[in-house]
């Protein structure tokens, strides 16, 4: 591809397209100062429920009072999520601050069900942004290496995984924040180095947040043939070991690498996240999770995961979305189900979780 004449001509607009940062302001100014600033982050699956999730951000009595959301996988002009500007839709309409870090131009609708959208892209972007209800200063993309060639599979995709970093201007208190979305087809080793990216490109002291979906299910899913080992693995441990002791605590064993790491940069995730609890899971007998898993997984291996979850309901919880926090006092961190298991249909495959930071009195 990088050979052919039709992508050399088009090849630089792609790229500064692909590095550019969307910023827009649409908060009213001044902003009061608070005792404790409330955070959420949530993966939106593309938005594809956006009106579900315009009226749950609108309504709902946390996710309404957050001052600033870091959110995962949003579309800018893809057929499966209407053709929307996500970030910047729920932005105005809630009258926040917004900024939005493409990471992939899709060459195509998407993988599984997603193929089969009404319609056809018309801008085909996808990436992570932050929206605030306070000014948002230098925002900029981190880019991450890729875990799997983005090309192979059904949705054919041009660029890599990016988190967006920016400085939020809370009264009392400056903070830096960066919304994540660790890559799924990849290893634990590949995770680990892309938070390390992260960590690196952020400010190295002063009050910071990580937060997102950081795909920590255990799993080497770089490959088909690596994530059928893993299963046999986890078989061979036992299905309750395994989601007790792994699928809920990844930091245990298979993800350890990662969170120790931010331990040793001084990131508290422990106290930042309610601990042995679920933000999403795996039906096997979900539609459009079967669908998307066969583009890559063998169909045989669905009667095997079948098998395995049969104590389970044929379900499996995972937690795999995360806050990590820097020189801050976290509270009262929240998993908020209702929004997936409470919801038809749900409004993603991910539950939103939030937390609370304290501000010293003598800060406001």
């Amino acid at each position: 591809m990088l050979a052919h004449p039709s992508y050399r001509e088009i090849r630089h607009l792609a790229e500064r397209v692909l590095g550019t940062t969307e910023t827009g302001s649409f908060a009213p100014h001044g902003a009061p100062a608070k005792s404790f600033y409330r955070l959420v982050a949530w993966n939106l699956e593309r938005g594809i429920e956006y009106e579900g999730q315009l009226e749950a951000l609108r309504n709902h009595p946390y996710l309404r009072s957050a001052d600033v959301y870091l959110v995962t996988e949003t579309d800018v002009g893809m057929a499966r999520s209407g053709n929307r500007n996500i970030a910047r839709d729920l932005a105005a309409s809630l009258r926040l601050n917004y900024a939005f870090a493409p990471c992939y131009l899709n060459l195509s609708k998407g993988a599984g069900v997603e193929s089969e959208a009404y319609g056809e892209n018309d801008l085909g972007l996808h990436g992570n942004a932050i929206l605030s209800r306070y000014p948002i200063r230098n925002p900029r993309p981190i880019a991450l290496a890729n875990g799997r060639d983005k090309m192979r599979g059904g949705e054919k995709r041009l660029g890599r995984q990016a988190a967006i970093a920016a400085e939020i201007d809370l009264p009392g208190l400056g903070l830096s924040v960066c919304s994540v979305h660790l890559d799924a087809q990849s290893s634990q080793r590949h995770r680990r180095n892309q938070m390390e990216a992260i960590i690196k490109a952020l400010p190295q002291w002063g009050p910071a947040v990580i937060g997102g979906d950081w795909n920590t299910t255990t799993f080497d899913a770089s490959s088909a043939s690596s994530a059928i080992a893993g299963f046999w693995v986890r078989v061979m441990i036992g299905g309750r070991n395994t989601i007790r002791n792994h699928f809920l605590r990844p930091y245990a064993y298979f993800e350890r690498e990662l969170f120790r790491l931010l331990e040793r940069r001084g990131f508290n995730w422990r106290a930042a996240n309610l601990l042995d609890e679920r933000t999403t899971s795996y039906d096997v007998e979900d539609a459009k999770t079967h669908e998307n898993l066969r583009e890559w997984v063998p169909a045989w291996c669905f009667d095997f995961i079948r098998w395995a979850l049969r104590e389970f309901d044929g379900k499996c919880p995972l937690k795999i979305d995360w806050f990590a926090v820097r020189e801050l006092e976290p509270l009262a961190p929240v998993v908020l189900h209702e929004f997936r298991e409470r919801s038809r249909p749900p409004l993603s495959d991910h539950d939103a979780i939030g937390i609370d930071l304290r501000v010293h009195a003598a800060a406001i």
